[in-house]
């Protein structure tokens, strides 16, 4: 099925058209700020070429959205499963509380991507970006991984101020020949040693066929590992303990 989303077609129009269609892909022509799109869904591929507005993938439960090009705030609030690709940017709060599933982002995410991201048994979200992200990067992330590849930094960090603030579980891998400085004292950083890698592998080599990128390369440089330190005061706080 193929939507065209042109002419200020309103948000809840839009994802009446698309939970109502019997077919499992979904193409949306000429997106213009349309909001919540795929929230929920669980059994379809949504291909968008546009620009969407907040929330894109809200909750989603097992469908798929591939983007072609920028994604705007809240991308995958709450997503259970499933797997957003976005192949340009995206604004704050990428993965905001994710439980499950995966996002990769081809360039750059906002203030505050993986905020509350969490794990559960065998779901472990997993978010990807691949150019830099802003400050407060993992605020308070619970579980899952999030990985800053920092392909354009050039000798940058890539993630802005306050990265791991309040952080009680999970791994953050950034990429970088830099060692991160100034870190919250929640946060303990290392070098990425081959047990690390080993745990992101898959979704590393997925990331780099989905956008047509050289993981070896990629995967000659410096990673370094943010973990929550077992001592830090917060960790009491947490039912997990």
């Amino acid at each position: 099925m193929n939507i065209t989303a042109a002419g200020l077609m309103h948000f809840k129009a839009l994802n009446e058209s698309i939970r109502q269609s019997s077919d499992k892909e979904i193409v949306i022509d000429n997106c213009i700020g349309q909001r919540y799109i795929g929230d929920g869904l669980s059994d379809k591929k949504i291909t968008i070429k546009g620009t969407p507005g907040n929330a894109l993938g809200a909750y989603l439960n097992g469908a798929e959205i591939i983007l072609n090009g920028n994604a705007q705030d809240a991308t995958g609030d709450t997503m259970n499963k499933g797997k957003i690709c976005i192949h340009g940017s995206s604004g704050d709060a990428t993965g905001y509380a994710m439980r499950g599933g995966k996002i990769f982002v081809k360039g750059n995410a906002g203030y505050r991507a993986g905020i509350h991201m969490k794990a559960f048994k065998h779901k472990i979200p997993v978010l990807i970006i691949g150019g830099e992200a802003g400050s407060f990067l993992g605020e308070y992330q619970a579980g899952g991984y999030i990985v800053v590849l920092g392909l354009e930094s050039e000798g940058r960090l890539p993630v802005g101020n306050f990265c791991g603030n309040g952080m009680h579980g999970g791994k953050i891998f950034l990429r970088t020949e830099k060692e991160p400085c100034g870190l919250p004292p929640q946060v303990e950083v290392r070098k990425a040693e081959s047990s690390d890698f080993a745990e992101i592998d898959e979704y590393i080599s997925e990331f780099c066929n989905d956008f047509s990128l050289d993981k070896d390369k990629i995967m000659k440089s410096n990673f370094y590992v943010l973990t929550a330190n077992s001592k830090n005061p917060y960790k009491q706080l947490y039912t997990h303990n």
